[in-house]
Parts: structure tokens; C-alpha cells; sequence
């Protein structure tokens, strides 16, 4: 598991988070700022409110993290930093947040990426760690401009993401989980860096298999199993709105709660 602790680390390391405005990147920070997990909600009970939102000039924000043997500090900055222009920054990590419930902020992913590639990654087989993380999970509605999970999948692998997670910090689903793959593609990169040779400039070109900082390629194995675990997701995600169509019953053929 990996823990928020209160003691000061020797190691830090520079996470920048990049998304559109409004996609959730805030709301993200101050609930793993505040450490407190959200209570699931109860039937007829009001959900938790959100957490108090972190203020931009207090910018880096700083977790000190014990994870797997590993004590390193976290300075995690948003593209609102008043104090410094986030292309000035010489991130260790980047993470690409989108809002699951808005398509537009998963298509400016893109440019987000190119940005990368522009600001932070300037020798020939440099790189830089990315991951993708899809926030405001208790958004995803049914629809047809609904965001499917094997989609992101795909788009995580078409950008060279090293990880891909989503979480909704209101409810707080998957957000331990998620903290915990943020920390271990972090601690990574406290360990051991490797630069690539050959491909194209920006390094970006490891197949599948392939390590670049540590970090290994999902295989194609391992992609397929992302992709039947979340289309399983999806499957439950129907039923569970049908049966609410259909008069609040649940997928068994008994009342919904």
C-alpha cells in the first residue's frame, strides 16, 4: 500500500498534472490532500460533500510517501500555478486527466501530449513517464457520447501512456488504487532511468514488452485482460440501468435498493 506519512523524505520528485479546465484535476488534489475517504452512500442518505479545494498559490503540494520500501516527497503542481508557468517546470512524472463524462477533454488529450514531447523532452531518446487518468468515474452515463473503458484503453496506449487509471474523488472509488499506481510510477523513477535509442526523437516508439524507465509495456496478454475486465464493467453497468428503467428492479429480479 502506499501511505501519505507525515515525515520529510530525502528523495522528491516533480509530478505534473495536465487536463483542460474543469475536467477535475483540482477536486483529485484535495481529496489526497485531505486524506480523508469519502463514506459510501446509503440509502436516503445525502452523498459527501466534496472536500475544501486546495488554494493554487499554495502550489507545489506536497505528499511524503512510504510506498514498497521506498520514502520519497511528492510535489504534485497543477497548470494553475501562479507561481511558476507549468512549461517551465522539469516534471519527473506527468499525469493526463480528462473528465470520463466529457468527451471533448479526453479528445484534448492530444495536445496535452504534444505539449510533452514540446517542453520536456529534448534529447534524442529522452523521455518522460505519463500517466492517464480518467476522474469523475460517477459520471459515466449510459449515452452516445457515453466513454467507454475499452476506448481510454485504447487511447492510453495510442498516447504511450505507462499507466491509465480512473477514480471519482467524490464518491472515492478506485481511489486508493489509483494513488497507489500514481505512487509506484513515481517511485520508479527514483530508481533507475533509461534512455532509449533509435526510433523517432521523442522516444516514444518501445513496443509492446518493451522498458523504458523502469517501467514495462503492457503485453498483449495483459491488454486483453484490461479490456475483458472492463467490458465486464460495462456489462453490469446495463443491467444496473435497465433495471433501474424498468421500475427500480435490480439484475437478480429483486427490488432495488
Amino acid at each position: 500500500m502506499a501511505d501519505i506519512g507525515e515525515q520529510n523524505a530525502e528523495t522528491t520528485v516533480k509530478l505534473l498534472l495536465l487536463g483542460d479546465p474543469g475536467c477535475g484535476k483540482s477536486t483529485f488534489l484535495s481529496r489526497l490532500k485531505s486524506g480523508k475517504r469519502p463514506t459510501p452512500p446509503q440509502p436516503g442518505s445525502a452523498p459527501d460533500s466534496p472536500p475544501a479545494p486546495l488554494r493554487d498559490t499554495d502550489q507545489p503540494f506536497i505528499y511524503d510517501i512510504r510506498f514498497s520500501k521506498k520514502k520519497f516527497t511528492l510535489e504534485m503542481y497543477d497548470t494553475s500555478n501562479p507561481n511558476q508557468h507549468w512549461t517551465s517546470l522539469q516534471p519527473d512524472v506527468v499525469v493526463l486527466a480528462f473528465d470520463i463524462s466529457d468527451r471533448e477533454t479526453l479528445a484534448g488529450l492530444r495536445g496535452w501530449r504534444n505539449d510533452i514531447i514540446r517542453y520536456f523532452q529534448h534529447g534524442h531518446g529522452e523521455r518522460i513517464p505519463v500517466m492517464m487518468l480518467g476522474l469523475k468515474r460517477d459520471l459515466r452515463k449510459e449515452g452516445k457520447d457515453i466513454i467507454y473503458p475499452q476506448e481510454t484503453y485504447r487511447i492510453a496506449q495510442e498516447l504511450r501512456c505507462d499507466r491509465y487509471a480512473e477514480c471519482s474523488a467524490v464518491t472515492g472509488e478506485l481511489l486508493t488504487e489509483t494513488f497507489e499506481d500514481l505512487a509506484r510510477l513515481a517511485g520508479m523513477t527514483t530508481t533507475e532511468t533509461v534512455n532509449m535509442t533509435g526510433g523517432n526523437p521523442s522516444g516514444l516508439d518501445a513496443g509492446a514488452g518493451e522498458e523504458v524507465l523502469g517501467l514495462p509495456r503492457p503485453s498483449r496478454a495483459e491488454l486483453e485482460t484490461q479490456l475483458e475486465a472492463a467490458l465486464a464493467e460495462l456489462d453490469a453497468m446495463k443491467a444496473h440501468m435497465k433495471a433501474q428503467e424498468k421500475g427500480g428492479k435490480s439484475p437478480n429480479g429483486g427490488e432495488g435498493n
